[in-house]
């Protein structure tokens, strides 16, 4: 069954038990990873991942806690012998800086390395990232410090839907995304710049219509807040804290 993989639900500042912010979509037809933060070989396996079984890296924006650990996975799949080709996603302020940071490393002189290509995204409102068979991936901009885009996956033609904001602030371009979807994952790191509050991230599930939230991009103190300051933002459906580690499965009708 097709899953959705919490790799790490913290913000820019991790913990033990809240790795970084990072995803992955498993199915049959391989794994795509969403971000790549921290030491992401031990955290995949720790989800029973393996680095052959990326297919494609989707990188939402370029700050460090979202790409930091990009560098040592490319690394690291080169070193355990991989030889098929890995696509990667992302806007072009991000991939631009993607390829310069790895230009540092001399990846060119790494012998036998296997292909990679870079895929540019027009920074516009819902464009197409990916489709395969089960699952198609689309993005648009959001409003973050630098540029940066939220995801929408849609399984099974779209008979079950998943919105991952990236780092916002609430935005009519996320809630459009949003719309009807059946789980709205939500950054809530708090009040600052390019940034939501829970309250923030509980109305734009309201507006666009959500089944469930779930905030993540959160600071290790935020469970200890009450979910009740969601309550004033009409959002009636289910609010939780995602979890490192946790899978949420989709369903295949």
């Amino acid at each position: 069954m097709p899953e959705l993989v919490i790799l790490g639900s913290g913000a820019a500042i991790p913990s033990a038990h809240h790795h970084n912010t990072y995803m992955a979509v498993v199915d049959p037809g391989g794994v795509i990873l969403i971000d790549c933060s921290g030491i992401p070989t031990i955290r995949l396996a720790q989800a029973g991942i393996t680095p052959d079984q990326i297919t494609d890296i989707i990188l939402t924006h370029f700050h460090p806690d979202h790409v930091g650990g990009l560098p040592l996975l490319l690394m690291n799949m080169w070193l355990l012998g991989r030889k098929k080709a890995l696509r990667i996603f992302g806007l072009h302020h991000t991939l631009e800086r993607v390829e310069d940071l790895m230009g540092f490393y001399h990846w060119e002189d790494w012998p036998q390395f296997f292909p990679v290509s870079f895929h540019r995204l027009p920074e516009q409102e819902r464009i197409s990232i990916l489709k395969r068979e089960g699952v198609a991936i689309s993005c648009s901009p959001v409003c973050h410090i630098v540029p940066t885009i939220g995801l929408r996956m849609d399984f099974n033609d779209g008979r079950y839907s998943i919105t991952y904001s990236s780092d916002t602030e609430p935005c009519q371009a996320l809630t459009t995304l949003a719309t009807g979807v059946d789980i709205l994952i939500h950054e809530a790191t708090g009040a600052s710049v390019g940034h939501s509050t829970v309250a923030q991230a509980a109305q734009v599930a309201s507006q666009a219509g959500a089944g469930e939230l779930y905030l993540i991009h959160y600071p290790p103190e935020a469970q200890d807040m009450s979910l009740r300051t969601a309550e004033p933002n009409g959002f009636s459906g289910r609010i939780a804290f995602a979890q490192d580690l946790m899978r949420i499965s989709i369903p295949l009708d």
